[in-house]
């Protein structure tokens, strides 16, 4: 076995040839080796191409990022940044010219159409260096363009055409085409040699062809500067010579005044006397030798004098000529001091004063020298045209006096559409705004520096190349860095030190303060009743819903609240209502706790529960009314016996002034009692069984008086409130169901009432839910409990108010007078007749 040394000279590679030595003999086709012969580049046992693994060689020492484009596409190990899959060597592609980036055809085309490659203004952008492309891709190429769908070949790289490149290397002032083979990447530098001379051209060098650098000899320039005087000191350097800096004096027109500027300064204005004109006027002797030159300083020789007889040829007002004043006999002028005749009529030469409408002429005769001043007045306007004013015309001296700027302030807005011009007397057609925008850029820091504008500000321009980490730092952005970036956003855990023991579980962040901990405990409630479970950590203040119930300072009541933290009382007195009895009913205080001092003698506000004797009226009352009834009761009853004692009997009112009694208040029974009093009798009488209800008494009487007045208001609501209700109550007994609800809609207070004390008669369960305005009734009907009752309210309430029959006349039985008890009362004196309906005489 021999060794032998393999040159293959690749084709256009001209100036770079690869070298690939390979040990003993080898009967394989040409360009073919085994992978394990090629030294470090040994991966794996596969079978590569001899010639694209030297073209790959090649690359790796020209450009590393081509050669790794070769590598990967050839070993097809290289995505498309798009789909995310691995282009195949025979899949179409397409190739960015800005990043040379590769990508499937199909999925750049997807792309280009896609509304987020759409660029500001026109084409689309590449998806790996953002360049934007007016064309979209249309087409699989090589790399260098030349070969539309190339086939690939086992001896070429993936995508190419196998021919020289020949694309415009990206070198400065290089004129060479590539000329190695159709390759993806940038072209490598040109390996010419060019002749290069210096900046200014004195010396020259070769020099590699497409590079940069900028040839600079030690020699002095030379070249001739501005002012055609001097010649450039400046050892040799970039573009034109610096204007010479050398200081002279120049002198102006009229050689009065003089300055200190640059040599070279205005050369092409020096008429051979001065350079510039000082503004002032020239002085200079005119040609007459008698008058000197009045205009402003000039370039030049000076003008002829314009009162020489040769120029002047009219009188001074201009209307008659001198010949004709010589005809009438004034003398002819000489010289340019010899006055001018005047022709004796009026000036009438336009002056200065008047308006758009009017002229004013100079009254004078024929005058020399200048006219004026007007006796008249003018009508002169502001620059806006808002205001005028009367002035006289003796102090109008130019025709730019005849405008005035007014006081008048402009209201239009600026182009930047937040200010107001504010001008006075404005006459500008774009209000341009002055100020600095001043609002705050995107990244929150600086302000915006630009002229006042419209719509959005430009994003900060100002950037960091200092690199931008998480907190614990082990995530980085590297520079440029823009203006308000946040920190990045990091996957590890947070490393910080937190003020309890527990487990981390949130991730590393730039804010300040961690997030709370959620870690579950177990902590004691505020009001130190219970020990809570499953608490997070984070959570101070532990409210378990249980009263307080801790005595108060008064030690006679316990705090009401909800488990709580701090003192029970706020201002450290306690207000809940005194518990103590009241001396006189009984009842409680009420009155805010006052420990250490009596119960003040205030009116009792307590509800008492008052009946009639019959026990069919009911009513709550307030305890005063209760007391007033009673006391009005033992009145009278104190008055009847009195009115016996008249007659012999003795009297006891004892009974009348025990609290026993006062709690025995009773309500008077009305005509509807009195009535069931006669069913009741009626029904003795006949023998009738009570308990079959005959004459509808107890259907009467469970509904209460205020629910009866309540329902009156609105039958119709209370019609189909009852509706509802009995239906409800029959589907449930229908069905198998054990409790059934219905939901009302929300309603007002007074409704709400009449559906919780019908669902009390049918004995079903009503709740309210909801806050006002939208507060609604439930009610829930339970099987076995539920029941409709013998006679509707709205029947009761019909019944109640049709026209009832005349009462029958009563038959008065005498009877004895008896001892008046405490279980009625009576608001009248005298008794009333006992009317007995079965005391029938013949």
């Amino acid at each position: 076995m021999g060794q032998r040394s393999t040159a293959n000279n690749l084709e256009g590679a001209g100036h770079e040839v690869a070298y690939l030595h390979l040990k003993g003999q080898h009967s394989k086709p040409p360009f073919w080796c085994h992978y394990s012969e090629i030294g470090p580049l040994c991966q794996s046992k596969k079978r590569v191409n001899l010639k694209v693994v030297c073209l790959t060689l090649c690359f790796v020492l020209i450009s590393s990022f081509s050669g790794c484009l070769i590598e990967q596409l050839s070993g097809e190990k290289y995505e498309c940044m798009v789909c995310c899959d691995v282009i195949r060597v025979m899949a179409p592609v397409w190739s960015c010219q800005s990043c040379y980036h590769v990508f499937h055809l199909n999925c750049i085309k997807k792309w280009a159409r896609s509304p987020a490659s759409q660029a500001d203004a026109e084409g689309w952008r590449c998806p790996a260096c953002q360049n934007v492309s007016l064309k979209n891709p249309t087409s699989y190429t090589c790399f260098c363009g030349k070969v539309t769908n190339p086939e690939w070949q086992h001896s070429e790289i993936p995508h190419s055409c196998g021919d020289m490149c020949g694309k415009k290397r990206g070198g400065v002032d290089c004129n060479h085409p590539c000329n190695i083979l159709c390759h993806p990447g940038p072209c490598p530098q040109c390996p010419a040699f060019v002749t290069k001379s210096c900046i200014c051209g004195k010396t020259s060098q070769p020099m590699r062809c497409g590079q940069a650098t900028v040839l600079k000899c030690d020699k002095v320039c030379g070249a001739t500067l501005n002012c055609t005087k001097h010649t450039c000191t400046q050892v040799c350097h970039r573009g034109t010579c610096q204007p010479c800096q050398l200081e002279v004096q120049q002198v102006c027109f009229c050689g009065v005044t003089t300055r200190e500027v640059l040599c070279g300064t205005n050369k092409d204005g020096f008429d051979g006397s001065g350079h510039f004109s000082c503004q002032k006027v020239c002085g200079k002797m005119l040609d007459c030798e008698a008058h000197r030159c009045q205009d402003l300083c000039h370039r030049g020789a000076c003008q002829s004098c314009p009162l020489s007889p040769r120029l002047v040829k009219t009188c001074p007002c201009g209307q008659t000529p001198l010949t004709k004043l010589l005809e009438l006999g004034y003398s002819e002028r000489k010289s340019c001091s010899d006055p001018i005749p005047s022709c004796g009529k009026m000036c009438n030469k336009p002056l200065a004063c008047g308006s758009s409408d009017t002229i004013h002429i100079c009254e004078k005769l024929c005058h020399e020298g200048s006219c004026g001043p007007c006796s008249l007045t003018s009508m002169i306007r502001c620059r806006c045209g808002a205001k005028t004013k009367e002035v006289p015309c003796a102090t109008i001296q130019k025709e730019d006096e005849l405008v005035f700027t007014c006081e008048r302030r402009c209201n239009k807005k600026r182009l930047c559409g937040r200010h107001k011009c504010g001008e006075l007397c404005c006459v500008n057609v774009e209000h341009k705004c002055s100020l600095i925008c001043g609002y705050k850029l995107n990244c929150g820091l600086h302000r915006c520096q630009e002229p006042c504008h419209r719509g959005k500000c430009e994003p900060c321009w100002q950037s960091s190349f200092d690199e931008l980490t998480c907190h614990c730092g082990l995530t980085v952005l590297y520079p440029p860095i823009a203006c308000g970036t946040k920190p990045p956003e990091c996957k590890n855990l947070c490393t910080r030190r937190h003020d309890c023991d527990h487990p981390v579980f949130h991730n590393c962040h730039s804010e300040e303060k961690c997030p709370p901990c959620t870690y579950l405990t177990q902590k004691w409630c505020m009001g130190k009743h219970e020990q809570r479970s499953n608490i997070p950590c984070h959570l101070q203040d532990i409210s378990c819903g249980l009263t307080c119930n801790k005595l108060l300072a008064c030690e006679m009541h316990r705090c009401r609240r909800i488990c709580h933290r701090g003192e029970c009382l706020a201002d450290g007195s306690c207000h809940q209502p005194c518990a103590l009895p009241r001396p006189d009913c009984g009842h409680p205080c009420s009155a805010p706790c006052h420990k250490g001092s009596s119960c003040p003698r205030t009116t009792c506000t307590a509800k008492v529960a008052l009946q009639c004797d019959c026990g069919r009226r009911k009513e709550t009352v307030m305890c005063t009314e209760a007391a007033t009834s009673y006391q009005r009761y033992a009145a009278i009853a104190m008055a009847s016996k009195l009115s016996d004692m008249q007659l012999g009997d003795s009297m006891d009112i004892g009974s009348l002034l025990t609290k026993k009694e006062l709690k025995q208040a009773r309500l008077e029974c009305d005509q509807e009692c009195a009535t069931l009093e006669r069913n009741r009798r009626l029904a003795d009488a006949l023998q009738i069984d009570s308990s079959s209800d005959p004459f509808n008494a107890r259907s009467t009487s469970i509904y209460s008086d205020s629910l009866k007045e309540d329902a009156r208001k609105d039958l119709k609501f209370l019609t189909e409130v009852e509706e509802e209700i009995k239906n409800l109550v029959e589907l449930l007994s229908k069905g198998k169901q054990t409790k059934r609800s219905h939901c009302f809609p929300p309603m007002n207070r007074e409704h709400r009432k009449i559906i919780h004390e019908l669902a009390e008669v049918y004995g079903v369960e009503s709740v309210s839910y909801d806050s006002e305005p939208k507060r609604n009734v439930v009610i829930t009907a339970h099987k076995g409990k539920a029941a409709c009752p013998n006679s509707t309210l709205t029947s009761v309430i019909e019944r109640e108010t049709a026209a009832r029959a005349p009462p029958p006349i009563a038959h008065i039985k005498q009877h004895s007078s008896k001892p008046v008890t405490g279980s009625s009362w009576s608001k009248t004196v005298k008794e009333e007749p006992v009317i007995d309906y079965f005391d029938v005489q013949d």
